[in-house]
């Protein structure tokens, strides 16, 4: 089987800005894939370039094996996506939102299904609420509604989460892994959101001024061989300031509530060792290597990605 998504060596020119830079990778069916970058990174024209509202300078896209630009409404048909924040129609309810879609789509508005999908995304209870009542939040649910209704193979989404309260951004992440793992959806999703990216994601790409940085399985790009580790003692002051006039000093993270000690994985038993031979009683080392961190470490950059 092909996969879902394949980029190949394309780039987006403007005048006295290259946008997208020789950008290659793929996506797999059934995967749920991160797309991260910092502010101006390319992403939005990226995504712009897959749904064909922007033309690219070079490169080929194929979707479900087929190229773009010469299967362009068979493709796009399996296709569902929220692009920033979603157009609605705010005079009308949240049930007929989704309905128009459907039938945008060439979906016949069945009311069960329109109710389903709003029902996925918390929404079953104001479908007949206008949605220029709606919050932000509210607003991105009732898109990702709109983007299911007609059953796409494919969900590209940019800043899903966006607007949305803790308890919405744990709802919406649930939604995106059991439509990817229970109903076999590929999902290709930008966000800052990295703690989240790493809880929901399979796979990820990473790029930094229109240039992939690194591409692979969340798992094997979050197992390098520096990370981070966090100590947990009886006596944590104690720890610390026994840290601080040891071997380990130089390693030992900022003073927080959490003692961090950066190191390679092969030095977690000596440090062990030397914690209990300091007389410290250790209750717990546990690797913290995050998203984040590694994101911070390929792109050399002092701030987690922005919005877009």
């Amino acid at each position: 089987m092909p996969p879902v998504i394949s980029v190949s060596h394309l780039s987006k020119q403007y005048p006295g800005l290259l946008a997208v830079d020789d950008l290659s990778f793929t996506v797999e069916a059934g995967d749920v894939f991160g797309f991260l970058g910092q502010n101006g990174a390319g992403k939005s024209t990226t995504i712009r370039m897959l749904l064909t509202l922007v033309q690219p300078t070079s490169g080929r896209i194929e979707l479900f094996g087929k190229e773009l630009g010469a299967h362009r409404h068979e493709v796009l048909a399996q296709v569902g996506t929220v692009i920033e924040r979603p157009d609605l129609y705010k005079y009308l309810t949240a049930y007929d939102n989704v309905r128009i879609m459907a039938e945008l789509s060439g979906v016949r508005p069945d009311r069960k299904r329109i109710m389903e999908q709003l029902d996925q995304v918390g929404l079953a209870d104001r479908a007949h609420s206008k949605a220029r009542a709606f919050s932000q939040g509210m607003k991105q649910r009732l898109g990702l509604a709109c983007a299911l209704v007609h059953n796409p193979r494919l969900l590209i989404l940019d800043e899903p989460t966006n607007g949305l309260d803790p308890q919405g951004i744990a709802d919406i992440r649930n939604l995106l892994r059991r439509l990817g793992r229970e109903e076999g959806k590929t999902i290709l999703v930008s966000s800052h959101l990295l703690s989240e990216m790493e809880l929901v994601a399979d796979s990820m790409l990473i790029i930094d001024r229109g240039r992939k940085v690194a591409e692979g399985r969340v798992r094997d790009l979050l197992n390098p061989e520096d990370m981070r580790v966090e100590l947990t003692a009886a006596d944590p002051a104690a720890a610390r300031a026994a840290l601080a006039l040891s071997a380990w000093a130089d390693r030992l993270g900022p003073a927080t509530d959490r003692i961090l000690l950066r190191l390679a994985r092969t030095e977690v038993p000596a440090l062990n060792r030397d914690l209990v031979a300091l007389g410290i009683d250790v209750l717990a080392l546990q690797p913290r290597y995050s998203l984040e961190d590694y994101f911070l470490s390929i792109t050399g950059s002092a701030h987690a990605p922005a919005a877009r």
